[in-house]
């Protein structure tokens, strides 16, 4: 093993010690890893009536882990943001995807999609956890969800797969001089259909079914949220746990 190797490896134990320390017994921690190649800057936007945590984004170097403590019975979303550049003195710029409104603190913003989201609302007390990775709002970069010391089902959540290598052309979202493929839009956002958005007529899970394109994503990423009504497949518990995001797992 390289020395690359060895240190994020080394990172990886250092998360699950930090994960160990807090306890079940200890607020929840959220964890955070980049094995991207490049930057990330994930991005916070907590449920309505929730704390902002960390200003609601921040930047994460290659092999580099970031945690927080999470209130008790918090609920919100995370994903990572690519391609970002920010003045350093007004931290206003753009990302490539996952923007927040063109600035590096969200600050209770959701990122513009398509971006891979995680998704967390605590349990109150020893009540369950309910997490998930989706891309019903598209996909940018893999991303999967473990949870550390908890009890229950607990199991992982995530799209480890790089669904840009198989991004149908009518979903591509593409970039930079040689016009890569750097996210994948839901069928919902591509074309605004009702039959994919799941409203109107379709606005039900016994009318919204799955499409090609859902099906498409759900191959590639069976642990993740393929459409509005992906969830008995997708859905996730666990209690008394805390959480490690890995931001391209697959690396």
């Amino acid at each position: 093993m390289g020395y690359s190797g060895l240190r994020r490896l080394s990172v990886v134990v250092l998360l699950f010690l930090t994960l160990a320390i807090a306890g079940p017994s200890s607020a929840a921690t959220l964890a955070f890893y980049n094995k991207c190649r490049e930057t990330v800057w994930p991005g916070i936007q907590p449920s309505a009536g929730k704390a902002v945590l960390a200003r609601g984004g921040f930047q994460l170097l290659p092999s580099q882990a970031y945690s927080l403590r999470l209130p008790e019975g918090w609920s919100g979303r995370v994903w990572g943001r690519q391609g970002c550049s920010f003045d350093p003195a007004t931290g206003r710029g753009r990302c490539a995807t996952g923007d927040c409104g063109g600035v590096l603190y969200c600050n209770g913003i959701g990122g513009e999609p398509p971006a891979t989201l995680a998704e967390i609302t605590l349990g109150e007390g020893r009540q369950q956890d309910f997490y998930d990775v989706s891309l019903v709002d598209g996909y940018n970069l893999g991303m999967s969800m473990a949870p550390f010391r908890g009890s229950g089902q607990c199991g992982r959540a995530g799209c480890v797969s790089d669904l840009n290598e198989v991004c149908p052309a009518g979903l591509a979202v593409r970039a930079g001089s040689d016009h890569r493929v750097v996210a994948c839009k839901s069928a919902c956002s591509a074309f605004g259909s009702p039959r994919y958005c799941c409203t109107g007529s379709f606005g039900g899970p016994q009318q919204c079914k799955p499409t090609a394109y859902s099906r498409l994503f759900k191959a590639a990423c069976p642990r993740a949220y393929s459409y509005a009504f992906d969830d008995p497949t997708s859905i996730l518990t666990c209690t008394g746990a805390s959480y490690l995001i890995t931001f391209c797992p697959q690396r």
